[in-house]
């Protein structure tokens, strides 16, 4: 097993001073690394038992993971998008960022009622787009199973935003 961590590039003052931002494109272009990232997360909800019906995932990085996720787990696959990017009947969310707001919207067609879904994204900073895309779920009527990501920056505590079921992150800092 090779180290994940060791694949994902640190870029110093992005997007603005004092931050590190963590650069996954590293990870993304190195073949073994990208499939260990799969293989693992997909183990791991194998662990947990989760057995999702759909795999959501977020525009636009939450898409690079959560579509092959949604393969190796024998899943669907549901994109949560930015306002106008759907075409059909959406339900809509608006939730906090740390300089203002933003918006995603699903397909109210997305799920079936009572399916379970796992929602995926490479990085759990705050928590707000992971928790805003499960209070959108909840107009669904689908059960959240667990959360999944490549990263997790623990020291902004997302994870404590978040609701109380499995969560699973490959890479800490």
């Amino acid at each position: 097993m090779m180290n994940l961590k060791s694949l994902i590039r640190d870029i110093p003052d992005f997007p603005k001073k004092g931050i590190i931002f963590r650069d996954i494109t590293t990870l993304l272009n190195d073949a073994q690394g990208l499939h260990q990232t799969i293989d693992s997360l997909a183990l791991k909800c194998q662990e947990k038992d989760l057995r999702p019906d759909y795999v959501v995932g977020m525009e636009s990085r939450g898409f690079i993971f959560a579509t092959p996720l949604a393969y190796q787990l024998n899943a669907g696959f549901v994109p949560v998008r930015k306002p106008g990017k759907l075409p059909g009947a959406v339900y809509s969310i608006e939730y906090q960022l740390e300089y203002g707001t933003d918006r995603l919207e699903i397909h109210q067609d997305a799920v079936k009622r009572d399916s379970r879904v796992l929602i995926v994204d490479d990085v759990i900073a705050t928590g707000g787009t992971a928790k805003a895309t499960a209070e959108l779920l909840q107009n669904s009527g689908c059960q959240l199973v667990g959360f999944a990501f490549v990263i997790e920056l623990t020291g902004l505590r997302g994870r404590k935003q978040l609701p109380d079921v499995p969560i699973i992150s490959l890479v800490e800092y």
